[in-house]
């Protein structure tokens, strides 16, 4: 074989390893580019959510560390309290005074955002400092605002000749006061949610609803709302896990952080805590992963049906619209 059969012998086969590497590069870069992720979530997700689930069947106590098997004694156990269920009441009760209008108040304002506003940079970031300023932050200002004798709530309706409200030691007034904190944070980072997906919508089908006649009202919930379908449903189903899992502001609502003195405001995940680390009661790790576990159960059950009712509406309006 002569020396240039030996060199386009290479140069073939140099050619062949790097079709096959840039073919191996195409099918498996893409995994590793998706990693990261799901090595963080298996090392900070996964693997705590299956450790609770082993500590939830021991009678697992913080000084004595594990204890005997327990099986499903622990979950039986959280069950039979009147204050888990006191609890979940009120996280659900706090969850719908928050989600729905917050969702509406989030879809108005990123709709005004939408338009040609003179420094529409400044207002974008401005309905997004909410978000960005600590919850502790936000409940001790809320909570001093909405003291029952010294609030500046109960003082701007005694001007107007209304009765003080019982904002800490009544549920519903408690309930309220806690969804204004989750709207005031939430609110603005839902509506940045909703503008991009309102700036995805062609501006042709404003304009030809335009010449059709149609007003802003009109094109709204003809164009933008239909448009808007699956970043509901994103938003629906986020503010459901978080709603149903709030902690920071009903734990700061007050200074001992109990929820109430008749656990008027306590929520599962203040119930679950308490369980786990209260001073009262607290150190009971088995019973507090069966309760955490029960509320992961209730959250994966409720996210299915927001899924459901939600696919199911959007459906009916794509077939209604056609």
């Amino acid at each position: 074989m002569t020396t240039q059969s030996l060199a386009e012998d290479r140069e073939i086969r140099r050619i062949t390893l790097g079709h096959k590497l840039n073919r191996w590069d195409m099918k498996v870069s893409p995994y590793l580019y998706i990693s990261p992720f799901f090595v963080l979530f298996i090392l900070t997700g996964l693997f705590p959510l299956l450790y609770t689930a082993y500590v939830s069947v021991f009678d697992w106590h913080i000084i004595g560390g594990q204890g005997e098997f327990a099986g499903a004694g622990n979950f039986e156990w959280v069950l039979g309290q009147d204050k888990f269920w006191v609890a979940l009441r009120n996280s659900f009760s706090i969850f719908l005074i928050s989600a729905i209008p917050q969702v509406i108040l989030a879809l108005i304002i990123a709709a005004i955002l939408d338009q040609n506003l003179r420094a529409k940079t400044f207002w974008r970031m401005g309905v997004l400092v909410p978000y960005v300023v600590a919850p502790v932050a936000v409940a001790l200002i809320f909570s001093n605002m909405f003291g029952d004798q010294y609030g500046l709530v109960n003082n701007a309706l005694g001007r107007i000749g209304i009765d003080p409200v019982g904002w800490h030691s009544q549920v519903v007034p408690s309930h309220f006061a806690i969804a204004t904190m989750v709207n005031f944070r939430w609110t603005g980072y839902n509506a940045l949610i909703f503008l991009a997906a309102m700036q995805a919508v062609p501006r042709d089908y404003y304009e030809a609803a335009m010449l059709d006649g149609a007003n802003r009202i009109r094109q709204f919930f003809s164009i933008t709302i239909p448009s808007l379908r699956p970043t509901l449903i994103f938003v629906i189903i986020t503010s459901t896990i978080g709603g149903l899992q709030i902690f920071d502001e009903p734990r700061m609502y007050d200074t001992t952080g109990a929820g109430g003195a008749s656990s008027q405001w306590l929520t599962i995940t203040m119930y679950i805590y308490n369980l786990g680390f209260g001073p009262a009661g607290g150190g009971q790790f088995g019973r507090a992963a069966a309760a955490a576990w029960l509320l992961f159960l209730i959250i994966v059950v409720v996210g299915l049906i927001n899924l459901a009712a939600t696919r199911t509406i959007a459906t009916s309006g794509s077939r209604s619209s056609k």
